[in-house]
C-alpha cells in the first residue's frame, strides 16, 4: 500500500461536471468511464486528484446528501488517499488517523464532519464491493481491538438496532460508496468509506436537525432517481450495518462482522 495524502477538502472548483441530473443511462457512462480506468495512485491533471473529484461529486446540485455538502463547504471533511482497499498496511494507517480524527473532535457539535478513504481499484457490482468493506471493517477491528475496547455507547452485535463500528474507542456510522452502485447517490468517482460520528447522529436527533435533514436528503434523491432509496432508514430504527455497503440486502441477509473482546491494553 502506498499512503498518498491526507487533505482538507479544497475549495470548490468547477473543473469538471459530473452531471448527476442528466439523465440515468449518462450517469452511468459518465461515472464508469471516469472510473473504470483510473488508478488513484496515479491520478493525473487530467482528471485532478481523487480527492478533488470525489468534492466535485459531492458539490453537485443533484447530489442528495446535504450533510456531506455541508461538511465539505465548512472543510470539515478529511480525505486520505489509498492505492487499494486491500492493502494489508491500510489497516494500520487507517486505524491511526481516524484515532487522529476522533481526537481532533471530541464534540463534533451539530455541523457535520466526517472523515472519508478513498481507494484505487474498480469493483464489479455491489456484492463484491460490500465483501470487500466488511473483510476491511475486520481487519481493523482485528487491529483495533490489540489496545481499545469497543465504545461503550454501542453495540458490537450486527444484528442489534444499537450496533455501531467502533475505532479508537469512539463509534462512527460507515457510508460505502463505489462507482457500481445502483443508487445513483453512492455511485462516487472512486471506492470510498465515509466516516461519521455516530454520537453526532444522537446530537442531530435531540436537536431535531437529524428528521429535516433526513427529508431533506429523500426528496433530494427521489429528484435524482425517482425513488426514495430503499437502503435508508430511520436511525436507531435497524441495524445501521444493513447500510453500510449500500446494497439493499435481503431481510435474510446476516452481516459477515464479528466484534471481538479486547485483547490487551
Amino acid at each position: 500500500m502506498d499512503y498518498i495524502e491526507t487533505l482538507q477538502a479544497p475549495t470548490a472548483q468547477r473543473l469538471f461536471r459530473l452531471h448527476l441530473g442528466g439523465g440515468r443511462d449518462a450517469t452511468v457512462v459518465d461515472m464508469t468511464a471516469l472510473c473504470t480506468n483510473t488508478d488513484i495512485s496515479t491520478a493525473t491533471s487530467e482528471f485532478e486528484s481523487p480527492t478533488q473529484q470525489l468534492s466535485e461529486f459531492i458539490f453537485d446540485p443533484a447530489f442528495p446528501c446535504v450533510g456531506a455538502k455541508s461538511a465539505l463547504k465548512k472543510q470539515r471533511m478529511t480525505f486520505a488517499e489509498y492505492s487499494s482497499i486491500d492493502e494489508k498496511s491500510v489497516v494500520s494507517d487507517l486505524c491511526q488517523r481516524l484515532q487522529e480524527f476522533s481526537e481532533a473532535y471530541p464534540e463534533p457539535g451539530a455541523s457535520p464532519v466526517s472523515f472519508v478513504a478513498l481507494f484505487a481499484g474498480a469493483f464489479e457490482d455491489e456484492f463484491s464491493f460490500e465483501t470487500a468493506l466488511w473483510k476491511l471493517l475486520q481487519a481493523m477491528h482485528g487491529h483495533d481491538r490489540i489496545n481499545f475496547k469497543w465504545d461503550s455507547t454501542v453495540g458490537g452485535d450486527p444484528t442489534r438496532n444499537d450496533f455501531s463500528f467502533s475505532v479508537a474507542g469512539r463509534a462512527f456510522f460507515v457510508v460505502g460508496l463505489h462507482p457500481a452502485a445502483s443508487r445513483m447517490s453512492r455511485r462516487a468517482p472512486f471506492p470510498c468509506l465515509v466516516f461519521n460520528f455516530h454520537n453526532q447522529f444522537e446530537t442531530l436527533k435531540a436537536s431535531g436537525k437529524y428528521q429535516s435533514m433526513q427529508t431533506a436528503v429523500r426528496m433530494r434523491d427521489v429528484q435524482l432517481q425517482g425513488s426514495i432509496n430503499p437502503v435508508l432508514a430511520r436511525f436507531g430504527e435497524a441495524s445501521e450495518a444493513r447500510q453500510y455497503s449500500g446494497r439493499a440486502v435481503e431481510t435474510s441477509w446476516q452481516c459477515p462482522f464479528h466484534a471481538m473482546e479486547l485483547e490487551h491494553v
